[in-house]
């Protein structure tokens, strides 16, 4: 058993650094030893108890990168001193969606079943004596994080974990967006809702796509200027306009973009990203996350004449095939 240090959310609203234990793996389940972590605004959805399935006390934190410590009984992927990312999104390799070419999906996932505990529906957590739950079966908050063996990727050895965890969530969940849901194509025009991290990795991937066109929208104006260094060629405030956004994008391209992305988490912002796309051809993508059990009205229209609207988990990416 290892001691160590964890940020533990014992409910919602309420998160506090502790010493943790954390238990060896059991038969194929690694130990990581976590070098790095990025913060993405799903966590804070778990904090805020709003994901489905959640269950206090639990460790956040599921974009990553650490060093394999030791592995249970059967694991042949890794081996100890190897360096990988936990995956958010598993890879059982069996299930139907594993199985189908076109899916990154799996049906081990959280949306499908509860990722709080590990296969075996035991913790491998515990503080003060309590058991501490899994948070998508990757706990990167934590010094030390046990997973299974499906959800671990083995990556190049001179990679810089500080910068590759970010391939575990963030860059990889807009870059994708661009690339494998959208299928950008070249000198097409997108606009991109929201300029955290996933919404300038959407950009990213609009420019290597070689969209003429990415236009950023977002309130924060700072952001600007980092959104232009990464490929964006307009950047538009909403608070700047006495109409709505979506009529502002339709006026700037003569009909509405190509391809648009939500990359916030917002109803307005989703409904508004749909409606600036053409109304023959336009492709919205869903990238952001709301709270469970929110719904959304659109009038019916913005999808009879031909709009496409899609979601993409993790930018529609395999990551234990990609990395």
């Amino acid at each position: 058993v290892i001691r160590c240090r964890a940020a533990v959310a014992w409910a919602p609203g309420k998160l506090s650094v502790e010493e943790v234990e954390v238990a060896p793996p059991k038969a194929g389940e690694v130990r990581i030893k976590i070098v790095a972590t990025g913060i993405c605004h799903t966590d804070e959805h778990g904090l805020k108890g709003s994901l489905p399935n959640m269950e206090f006390p639990f460790i956040p934190g599921h974009e990553g990168a650490g060093i394999v410590e030791s592995i249970g009984e059967g694991v042949t992927a890794v081996k100890p001193g190897d360096k990988v990312i936990p995956l958010c999104i598993p890879q059982c390799g069996e299930c139907s969606f594993c199985r189908n070419p076109e899916s990154n999906f799996c049906q081990k996932s959280h949306f499908s079943e509860p990722q709080n505990l590990l296969p075996d529906k035991t913790s491998r957590f515990s503080c003060k004596g309590k058991q501490i739950h899994h948070f998508l079966w990757v706990s990167t908050f934590a010094e030390y994080t046990v997973v299974p063996e499906y959800t671990v990727a083995k990556i190049d050895a001179a990679a810089p974990l500080d910068k590759v965890c970010l391939f575990g969530c963030g860059f990889s969940t807009g870059y994708g967006a661009a690339i494998n849901t959208a299928k950008v194509k070249p000198g097409s025009t997108c606009a991109v809702f929201g300029l955290g991290g996933v919404g300038l990795s959407i950009v990213m991937g609009c420019k290597a796509a070689g969209a003429s066109r990415i236009i950023a929208v977002d309130i924060n104006k700072d952001k600007f200027t980092k959104a232009k260094e990464l490929g964006a060629t307009d950047c538009i405030n909403p608070r700047d306009f006495q109409k709505p956004i979506q009529e502002v994008l339709t006026e700037m391209t003569g009909q509405g973009v190509d391809y648009s992305f939500e990359a916030i988490g917002n109803k307005d912002t989703m409904i508004a990203a749909l409606a600036s796309c053409n109304m023959s051809t336009g492709v919205c993508v869903m990238v952001g996350v709301l709270d469970s059990g929110s719904e959304i009205s659109i009038d019916p229209t913005l999808l009879l004449i031909g709009r496409t609207w899609k979601g993409s988990a993790l930018g529609g990416i395999v990551l234990k095939e990609a990395l």
